[in-house]
């Protein structure tokens, strides 16, 4: 469509606020827009000569234009975003996430299951989430079955069947799980009692829970029964702990939403923080691919709109980075300067930038483009080229690293089946060496990792790779045979300048061909051992130079250095620091102490 021809239909467009969509010659949906004015804002597309590549070339597939008018910006808003998400036009924004999300699903029958489910449906019954995640369903279910009985069974507990004594208690009831309601042993009173509590607990707030076990250990213990009061002293205990874990602000803080973006080329991601009672209850970040060249702006009014639908929000709250035109009036957009809010907002750019970090880990590992039997074929082949007894299915590598002799740090990655293992992953401060001796550092890391590994009874992994040549190598080596694991693994040594493969007791080296699959896997875990050791070192050098310089600062002790060792990371970050966040973190007196030191170093 021209200028020419919308000038001839432009008078037929209201001057109301609505939503607009555009359609191409095959009647393809390729637009979804708002506007306060729609007139104003289809007729900017047409007349307009500040557009980019790609928005004149959206305009010239337009054919037909299509406006729906509604009362408000707030509703063109919201309708906006349910028909992106309907029709996923061709120039909207790309919200790059087709996962279905778990619920936790409390069922609406007599003494009610509660399970994970996938699917939601128009039953009657009621559903928690969606969550992020099924390992965080399992986990939280996890939790509340261990502290409140509920049953598992499916049988049918109608008041006729259980009156007529149709079942019998099963292993869980003389487990302790459940309280066997199937035998009139627990009231439907009681049971609802255990599923209020269950709800509290999904939504973060296990205050009325604590109070219900305090009064019930306290009846118990007036009655001599110090078995059983003792019972619930511990699962206030552990609520107490679950509610420590769980809080990352005041307990008092209400319902909010945080969010955060960063924006790396026509790409976006947002990360999504749902908190309750001062707990995270959900945290998810997704990316999204702009396709017209959207403001940041425009990027994260999209996503609140999309998160906060797709996870049910009802929070009346959100914390932003920077301020946008947020239509919903009736929701509070808070830009944090500094306290729990503001370490919210911190928290959730730490997500973002951890998200970030994973995704570029992963391409630099290439694993995204591998299945897991082209790994599983290319460790079939790493065995074979190493003349290996097996397959390598679990590997090990280790680096060392120093600076100038300072801050000596050990690393080691795991793979397993081919795939980076990062709660595997191990730091090791150098204790026993003093200077640079990368020998004797190998060999102390080695001795180590294996020592703790046998008294652990873990097992031992196929193949160790050290990263450098023969001596490195024969460092290793003496640790393994100290520990009596010749024979039990195959440690190989990786040369860094021809990446040559050192085994121990050949004099010649194994070189693979440059395009070996098996030779490209080797290299991914290399870098990944170093970047992993680089960081460690990086983050103690930082951490060395700042409480070198805090330590010296008169009437200032160790447990303030540790906390703005906590806050800023490095005296560059505390450089940047007003004296009023200073004096948020540790006080009027202190902070002017720590503010006037730090400007002299």
């Amino acid at each position: 469509m021209t200028a020419a021809e919308f000038s001839v239909i432009s008078k037929k467009v209201p001057t109301l606020p609505g939503i607009y969509k555009y359609y191409d010659h095959s009647n393809k949906l390729i637009y979804v827009g708002k506007a306060k004015h729609l007139r104003k804002r289809i007729s900017s597309y047409f007349y307009s000569n500040q557009h980019n590549r790609k928005t004149i070339e959206l305009v010239k597939r337009i054919n037909t234009i299509e406006f729906t008018i509604v009362n408000s910006e707030q509703d063109a808003f919201l309708l906006e975003n349910s028909l992106i998400k309907e029709h996923q036009p061709t120039y909207n924004i790309n919200l790059k996430d087709d996962k279905t999300y778990p619920y936790i699903v409390i069922k609406k029958e007599p003494f009610p299951r509660v399970f994970l489910t996938k699917k939601k449906i128009n039953d009657g019954a009621e559903y928690f989430g969606p969550y992020a995640s099924v390992a965080s369903v399992k986990e939280v279910i996890g939790f509340i079955k261990e502290y409140i009985p509920l049953r598992t069974c499916t049988l049918k507990l109608t008041e006729k069947n259980i009156q007529t004594k149709k079942f019998k208690v099963c292993l869980e009831y003389h487990l302790g799980n459940c309280k066997g309601p199937c035998e009139s042993l627990q009231s439907l009173e009681d049971y609802e009692k255990s599923i209020g509590q269950l709800k509290d607990i999904i939504k973060g707030n296990v205050s009325p829970i604590m109070r219900e076990f305090k009064k019930t250990m306290n009846l118990h213990a007036k009655k001599m029964e110090f078995e059983k009061a003792s019972v619930y002293q511990q699962k206030i205990l552990n609520l107490q702990q679950y509610q420590a874990k769980s809080t990352v602000v005041n307990t008092k803080t209400g319902t909010i939403d945080v969010f955060s973006i960063i924006e790396e080329g026509n790409l976006a991601f947002v990360n999504y923080l749902a908190v309750s009672h001062g707990s995270i209850i959900l945290t998810k970040t997704i990316t999204l691919e702009k396709k017209l060249d959207e403001s940041k702006e425009e990027v994260l009014l999209f996503a609140i709109a999309q998160l906060r639908e797709t996870f049910n929000s009802q929070a009346k709250e959100i914390i932003i980075p920077f301020r946008i035109d947020f239509p919903q009036h009736d929701i509070k957009v808070l830009i944090p300067k500094a306290g729990d809010k503001k370490k919210l907002l911190e928290l959730s750019q730490k997500n973002v930038d951890y998200f970030i970090s994973e995704l570029e880990a992963k391409k630099a590992l290439r694993l995204e483009d591998k299945s897991a039997e082209d790994t599983i074929a290319i460790l079939h082949q790493m065995q074979s080229e190493l003349h290996l007894k097996e397959s390598p299915l679990h590997i090990e590598c280790f680096d060392n690293s120093n600076l100038h002799g300072t801050n000596a740090v050990g690393a080691m990655v795991c793979f397993k089946n081919g795939e980076p293992s990062k709660n595997d992953y191990r730091r090791f401060n150098i204790k026993s060496v003093e200077g640079i001796d990368d020998f004797a550092s190998m060999k102390e890391i080695v001795y180590r990792r294996y020592k703790r590994v046998m008294e652990e009874g873990q097992p031992i992994p196929q193949l160790i790779i050290i990263d450098g040549g023969k001596g490195q190598l024969s460092a290793a080596l003496e640790s393994i045979e100290t520990l009596g694991l010749i024979g039990k693994t195959t440690l190989v040594g990786l040369a860094k300048n021809k990446e040559e493969l050192f085994f121990s007791g050949d004099s010649a080296s194994l070189q693979l061909q440059w395009s070996s699959e098996s030779l490209k896997l080797i290299r991914r875990i290399r870098d990944e051992v170093h970047r992993f050791g680089i960081t460690f070192h990086r983050n103690k050098r930082s951490k060395s130079a700042i409480q070198h310089g805090l330590d010296n600062i008169p009437g200032i002790g160790p447990k303030m250095v540790e906390t703005l060792l906590k806050e800023y990371k490095s005296i560059k970050k505390l450089k940047e620091v007003d004296v009023s966040s200073l004096e948020t973190l540790i006080g009027k007196s202190k902070a002017i102490i720590v503010f006037n030191a730090v400007k002299k170093m």
